[in-house]
């Protein structure tokens, strides 16, 4: 029987933290997986590493981005006046010169951000590249766990402002993707094998964009009353069908951006010809 001297015994008692915790279970072993496990994370850095080696040699290259009528989405919108000469697309020279470097570097920086910012991509380089953790199940080496509360990583959080940069950059793509549905001379009726290309890769942007955590919040995360709002929860219904597939959009955008890119090159520099249909 309780006296009025011992603590209630619905009182926490405060316990040390970790999966090797004195209140845990002494298990020797760091886990009990007998799967391969380390597949999908090493496959995910594979991936992820595979896509900025290529997109940092592209940007740094500042050549064969532009073949009649196409340019790379890695150099849309150019914003600096030592772009290739292209009627293509938007042209701006905002930044003059912009001291040699390669135009891409002013533009990649709002894609970029988005996708690095974005919620699944944090889960897939957390677990890829920090093991933190590496799988379900599997302890992470780290000693303490902070999350992201603490810089840099509580720079994540302006997620929602990448997004509203990457709106306009989608857009100024689909700009880039109807120009396409040109000719060398500019005129209109051209469809050829990069036509399509540019049109899945637009496709694959948009819905990977809309596919975003911060675009369900936005469109009606806030919403008390659906019936009262009919439109925007429609809207709500549809972000949410694609937010559903966000990892499946994230790769084969990503994926899709990469291969426009390359087909631009292989175009410009000249190892084929752009195949047409008419």
């Amino acid at each position: 029987m309780a006296t009025g001297t011992e603590p209630p015994t619905t009182a926490r008692q405060p316990r040390a933290g970790g999966v090797r915790a004195a209140g845990r279970a002494a298990i020797a072993a760091p886990h009990l997986r007998t799967d391969r496990w380390w597949l999908a994370p090493a496959a995910t850095a594979a991936g992820l590493l595979a896509f900025v080696v290529y997109s940092t040699w592209r940007a740094f290259a500042n050549t064969d981005y532009y073949a009649a009528p196409y340019v790379s989405p890695f150099y849309s919108p150019c914003l600096a006046e030592n772009c290739a000469p292209m009627k293509a697309g938007p042209n701006w020279e905002i930044f003059g010169g912009w001291w040699g470097i390669s135009p891409a570097i002013i533009i990649l920086i709002f894609p970029l951000g988005f996708r690095l910012t974005c919620y699944y991509y944090r889960k897939a380089y957390y677990r890829g590249f920090w093991a933190s953790p590496p799988a379900c199940a599997v302890a992470e080496p780290h000693r303490k766990y902070t999350g992201e509360t603490r810089f840099p990583l509580i720079l994540q959080n302006v997620h929602r402002y990448f997004f509203y940069a990457a709106l306009p950059v989608a857009g100024i793509l689909t700009y880039d993707t109807v120009l396409a549905f040109r000719d060398e001379h500019y005129d209109w009726g051209h469809m050829g094998l990069g036509t399509l290309v540019f049109v899945v890769n637009i496709t694959l942007i948009w819905a990977y964009t809309l596919s975003c955590h911060s675009c369900r919040h936005i469109v009606g995360g806030r919403l008390k009353h659906f019936s009262r709002h009919p439109v925007r929860y429609r809207m709500w219904q549809f972000v949410g069908r694609l937010n559903a597939r966000h990892m499946l959009l994230a790769w084969t955008s990503l994926a899709s951006v990469a291969l426009a890119d390359l087909y631009v090159w292989l175009v410009a520099s000249g190892v084929f010809e752009d195949p047409r249909f008419f």
